[in-house]
Protein backbone atom coordinates (compact mmCIF):
# COMPACT_ATOMS: atom_id res chain seq x y z
CA UNK A 1 0.00 0.00 0.00
CA UNK A 2 1.36 3.28 -1.12
CA UNK A 3 0.95 6.12 1.22
CA UNK A 4 -0.55 9.35 0.23
CA UNK A 5 0.01 12.92 0.94
CA UNK A 6 -1.79 15.93 0.78
CA UNK A 7 -0.54 17.25 -2.08
CA UNK A 8 -1.43 13.49 -4.28
CA UNK A 9 -4.72 13.78 -2.98
CA UNK A 10 -5.70 17.50 -4.24
CA UNK A 11 -3.00 17.55 -7.18
CA UNK A 12 -0.45 20.20 -5.68
CA UNK A 13 2.45 20.32 -7.41
CA UNK A 14 5.41 21.42 -5.42
CA UNK A 15 8.28 20.70 -7.42
CA UNK A 16 10.34 23.47 -8.32
CA UNK A 17 10.77 24.68 -11.88
CA UNK A 18 14.58 25.71 -11.42
CA UNK A 19 17.56 23.32 -10.95
CA UNK A 20 19.00 23.01 -7.45
CA UNK A 21 21.47 21.08 -5.73
CA UNK A 22 20.16 19.72 -2.53
CA UNK A 23 23.40 18.28 0.18
CA UNK A 24 23.05 16.72 3.55
CA UNK A 25 23.30 19.64 6.16
CA UNK A 26 21.13 21.80 3.52
CA UNK A 27 18.04 24.28 5.33
CA UNK A 28 14.79 23.66 3.18
CA UNK A 29 11.47 24.19 2.96
CA UNK A 30 8.90 22.07 0.82
CA UNK A 31 7.46 23.86 -2.39
CA UNK A 32 6.21 27.42 -2.04
CA UNK A 33 5.29 26.79 1.63
CA UNK A 34 7.50 29.38 3.57
CA UNK A 35 7.02 27.09 6.71
CA UNK A 36 8.03 24.77 8.34
CA UNK A 37 11.90 24.85 7.68
CA UNK A 38 13.84 21.27 7.53
CA UNK A 39 17.27 20.01 7.76
CA UNK A 40 18.40 18.02 5.19
CA UNK A 41 19.47 14.40 7.11
CA UNK A 42 20.57 12.48 3.65
CA UNK A 43 19.94 12.37 -0.11
CA UNK A 44 19.72 9.46 -1.97
CA UNK A 45 18.68 9.41 -5.63
CA UNK A 46 15.10 11.56 -6.12
CA UNK A 47 14.30 10.92 -2.27
CA UNK A 48 15.56 13.38 0.66
CA UNK A 49 15.15 12.85 4.51
CA UNK A 50 14.51 15.55 6.38
CA UNK A 51 14.00 16.99 9.96
CA UNK A 52 11.15 19.41 10.85
CA UNK A 53 13.44 21.57 12.54
CA UNK A 54 10.30 22.86 15.52
CA UNK A 55 9.30 19.30 15.80
CA UNK A 56 12.48 16.89 15.48
CA UNK A 57 9.99 14.68 13.52
CA UNK A 58 11.40 13.30 10.19
CA UNK A 59 9.92 12.72 6.60
CA UNK A 60 10.84 11.62 3.36
CA UNK A 61 9.88 13.83 0.62
CA UNK A 62 11.00 13.71 -2.76
CA UNK A 63 14.40 15.97 -3.59
CA UNK A 64 12.21 18.40 -6.46
CA UNK A 65 10.42 19.65 -3.76
CA UNK A 66 12.94 20.83 -1.92
CA UNK A 67 13.54 24.57 -1.83
CA UNK A 68 17.13 25.87 -0.36
CA UNK A 69 16.40 28.23 1.93
CA UNK A 70 18.84 31.14 1.33
CA UNK A 71 18.80 29.29 -2.36
CA UNK A 72 16.58 31.12 -5.47
CA UNK A 73 14.05 34.46 -4.93
CA UNK A 74 10.58 33.24 -3.64
CA UNK A 75 7.84 34.57 -5.24
CA UNK A 76 4.97 36.30 -3.63
CA UNK A 77 1.66 37.61 -5.28
CA UNK A 78 4.02 38.10 -8.74
CA UNK A 79 6.60 40.38 -6.26
CA UNK A 80 9.96 39.06 -5.53
CA UNK A 81 11.06 38.83 -1.88
CA UNK A 82 15.15 38.36 -1.31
Amino acid sequence: MTSLSYCDIFSINLDREYEEEIFAGDMVRMGQNLYPHFEVVAVRGDKVWVRDLETNADHIALTSRCRKINGAPVEIHGATAD
